[in-house]
């Protein structure tokens, strides 16, 4: 009996790093990207419609930020986040504390480098914490 694939959405504005982390997760059987976003404000009118298990989101975005897209999420649709952002790599405590204190269950730091040596690495790592967001339960957290 197989399982149906993980529903992701993706938010990010950077057209290249989308179409990498597309690529990354759809060269998994296990994950489907169900939708894509390119600020907070597209990726809330499109969550609904879409139903994801996990939502990828960057932090730094026109219009709607990642930190206010991770408060409205767990307002109005708790769902697993993953921040995959550049300011939330190991030295940026404040930034990673933030994020986990409204909701967001998990950070992973963008790669440095667009064409690192180190994708196959980056790719292995976010399809995991994928997989194990995806048999979390997230409760909601009321707007503050």
């Amino acid at each position: 009996m197989s399982q149906s694939p993980i529903k992701v959405f993706l938010v990010e504005d950077s057209p290249v790093a989308l179409g990498m982390f597309k690529r990354m997760l759809e060269s998994s059987p296990e994950i489907e990207v169900v939708g894509t976003a390119m600020d907070g404000n597209q990726a809330l009118s499109l969550i609904p419609q879409v139903e994801p298990q996990v939502i990828c989101t960057d932090l730094q975005m026109p219009n709607m930020d990642g930190f206010e897209l991770i408060k409205q999420v767990m307002a109005k649709y708790p769902i697993p986040v993953l921040v995959i952002s550049n300011v939330v790599q190991a030295d940026d405590i404040d930034n990673i504390f933030q994020v986990l204190q409204f909701g967001a269950l998990d950070v992973l730091g963008k790669p440095r480098s667009a064409f690192g040596d180190d994708q196959e690495s980056l790719q292995r790592t976010l399809i995991t914490k994928i997989k194990v967001l995806a048999t979390k339960r997230v409760v909601s957290k009321p707007l503050v």
